[in-house]
C-alpha cells in the first residue's frame, strides 16, 4: 500500500500519544492521540456529507488546530483537500468551486471571522469537538477519483481568469516534510511557531507536515502579529520560519521597542524563504536574532524545497544552498532572459507536482516528459554548486537595451535602515521599460524619496536605478506575506507619472 501523510500521524500515535501536537490561539491544543481522535470525528462527519474517496473538500481556513484536524480527516477517508485562505474574496473562493467541484466545504469558523462568513453564505452548519470548532456544508461536486494520489490541490497566489490548481501527491507532502525535518536536525524537544499559513505550501510541507513527521509541537498563529511572534519568540519557542516581510517587520518593531536584539534563550533555527537574501540585511537579521540565517528555495509546484542552506552564523553565503537530497537542479541556458551564466531554472524529483488540475496544457508547458519542471525562475550555480536566485523570467525589466533583474535592486533599497520592504517592477513607457521601487517604510520614519534616490547610486549601476520611487505604509500582500507585484499599478495608479 501506497505510503501517505496521514501515516506520519499514526507512527506519533503510536509511540508518543500523550505528546503535545499542536495549539492555537483559540485556546485549543491537542496531543497526537486527541489530534488522531478528532480526525476520526471530523472524516466520520464529512462522510456523512456524501464525501467519498477520490472527491475533494474545500478547506477555507486559517492557522488552528481544527484546520489540521481537518486535513488528517479527510486524509482518512481518501479525500483530497483543497485548502483555501479564508481571507480571499467571495469571487476568488467561488474561482476554485468552479473548477475544483468539491463535494463539501468546511470553514474554521471558530478561528477565523473571514472563514465563518464565508460559511454563511452557504450555509454551513458548525459542529464542535475536541479540534474546538468547524462548519460543514455539502457540495455539488464533481466525480470522485476513486485512485487518486493526490494530498492537496493548492491554488496560486494572484489567480486570475482559469484558475491553475497544483496537485500534490500524499510522496510530494512527506517529502516536504521528511526533508524540512533532517534540513533542521528535528528532535520532538523543538517548539515550532506556526504563523505560515497552512493553506500554502510553504506552512503546509515545511511546518505542518515536519512537525509530525518529527513529533516537534507546533503553536499555532492565525495571522501574523508583530508583537504576538516577538513574545512567542522570547518564550521556548526554538524554530522560526518566514517570509523577508515578517523579519523586517519584527525587526523594525524591536527597534522601537529600544532594542537591538531578539535575546532568545531557545531559538535555534530561523529561515527566510520567497526572496533572495542581501548581505548586508543577512548579516543585520543574524546579528538580530543571534543564529544562522538559512535561505531556500521552492515553490508551489516543487513542495516547497528545491535548494536550501545549512550555513554557520556569519556565512557570506547568499544562495539559496545546493539542491536537496534527492533533487536535481540544473538551467536551461536557452530561456527568456539567459545569458553571462543566468539561465531559467529546471529542477527534477520527487518534490516535483503531478501537474495542474484539468489543465495538460499549462502542465505541458512547465513539465517535460522525463520530469523536468521549468519554474520561470532566472537563476546561476556557483562553483560550489549553490544555486542563487536572480529573478523571475516574466519579471526581468529590459530597461535601455540593459537586462534589471528586481531582486538586485530591491536588495540595494532594502539595505537602508528604514526600508522594511521593497517591490521593483517594469512599467513600459514609449518602447522601452521604466524601473519602478516601491519601498514601504514604517510610519513616522523620516526618509525621503531624494534619500534613497542618493543611496540606490552609490550601489547601482545607472540603467538599474529606479526611474521613480514611491513610499508607502504597507504593499498588496497575499496572506502569506508575499508582494502581490501585479497589484502594485493599480494600488499607486494616482503616483505614477
Amino acid at each position: 500500500m501506497t505510503a501517505r501523510v496521514e501515516d506520519y500521524l499514526a507512527t506519533q500515535v503510536a509511540t508518543r500519544p500523550d505528546a503535545l501536537a499542536f495549539d492555537d490561539n483559540t485556546g485549543v491544543s491537542v496531543t497526537y492521540a486527541e489530534l488522531d481522535a478528532a480526525a476520526d470525528d471530523i472524516g466520520a462527519r464529512l462522510t456523512g456529507l456524501g464525501v467519498v474517496a477520490g472527491d475533494r473538500v474545500l478547506m477555507l481556513s486559517e492557522n488552528c488546530v481544527a484546520a489540521v484536524a481537518l486535513l488528517f480527516g479527510a486524509w482518512k477517508i481518501g479525500a483530497t483537500v483543497v485548502p483555501f485562505n479564508a481571507r480571499q474574496t467571495a469571487g476568488e473562493v467561488q474561482k476554485v468551486i468552479d473548477h475544483a467541484e468539491p463535494s463539501a466545504l468546511v470553514c474554521t469558523s471558530a478561528a477565523s471571522p473571514d472563514a465563518a462568513a464565508h460559511g454563511a453564505r452557504f450555509g454551513a452548519v458548525e459542529a464542535t469537538g475536541p479540534y474546538g470548532a468547524l462548519s460543514f456544508a455539502a457540495l455539488d461536486g464533481g466525480t470522485p477519483d476513486a485512485t487518486s494520489d493526490v494530498a492537496v490541490l493548492l491554488y496560486t497566489t494572484g489567480t486570475t481568469g482559469t484558475p491553475k490548481g497544483v496537485m500534490l501527491t500524499h510522496d510530494n507532502v512527506r517529502f516536504g516534510g521528511l526533508t524540512s525535518s533532517n534540513l533542521r536536525n528535528m528532535t520532538p524537544d523543538d517548539v515550532i511557531y506556526g504563523v505560515l499559513p497552512m493553506t500554502h505550501v510553504f506552512g503546509m510541507c515545511s511546518v505542518m507536515a515536519a512537525a509530525v513527521y518529527t513529533g516537534a509541537p507546533v503553536r499555532l498563529a492565525a495571522r501574523f502579529d508583530v508583537a504576538a511572534t516577538y513574545e512567542a519568540l522570547k518564550s521556548g519557542v526554538t524554530l522560526y520560519s518566514a517570509v523577508p516581510q515578517m523579519h523586517a517587520l519584527l525587526m523594525a518593531y524591536t527597534r522601537k521597542m529600544g532594542y537591538t536584539r531578539l535575546d532568545s534563550p531557545t531559538l535555534r533555527y530561523v529561515s527566510s524563504g520567497a526572496a533572495p537574501l542581501d548581505p548586508a540585511w543577512k548579516r543585520q537579521a543574524e546579528a538580530f536574532y543571534g543564529v544562522a540565517i538559512q535561505n531556500g528555495y521552492g515553490m508551489t509546484e516543487t513542495s516547497a524545497g528545491t535548494a536550501a542552506t545549512t550555513n554557520a552564523i556569519g556565512d557570506p553565503d547568499i544562495s539559496v544552498g545546493p539542491a536537496l537530497p534527492g533533487v536535481e537542479v540544473a538551467l536551461d541556458m536557452d530561456a527568456p532572459g539567459s545569458g553571462d551564466g543566468v539561465g531559467e531554472v529546471i529542477t527534477r524529483g520527487p518534490q516535483v507536482m503531478k501537474g495542474y488540475y484539468k489543465n495538460p496544457e499549462d502542465t505541458a508547458k512547465v513539465l517535460s516528459a522525463d520530469g523536468w519542471l521549468h519554474t520561470g525562475d532566472l537563476g546561476r550555480i556557483d562553483e560550489k554548486g549553490h544555486l542563487h536566485i536572480v529573478g523571475r523570467s516574466k519579471e526581468l525589466i529590459i530597461h535601455g537595451g540593459f537586462n534589471v533583474y528586481p531582486p538586485e535592486v530591491e536588495a540595494a533599497l532594502n539595505d537602508h535602515p528604514q526600508v522594511i520592504q521593497t517591490a521593483v517592477i517594469g512599467h513600459k513607457v514609449d518602447g522601452d521599460e521604466k524601473v519602478l521601487a516601491f519601498c514601504q517604510v514604517a510610519d513616522g520614519d523620516d526618509v525621503s524619496i531624494e534619500d534613497l534616490r542618493a543611496f540606490a547610486a552609490e550601489r547601482l549601476a545607472g540603467y538599474k536605478r529606479p526611474s521613480q520611487i514611491i513610499l508607502a505604509s504597507s504593499l498588496p500582500a497575499a496572506p502569506t506575506g508575499k508582494i502581490l507585484k501585479h497589484k502594485l499599478l493599480e494600488a499607486f495608479a494616482d503616483q505614477i507619472g
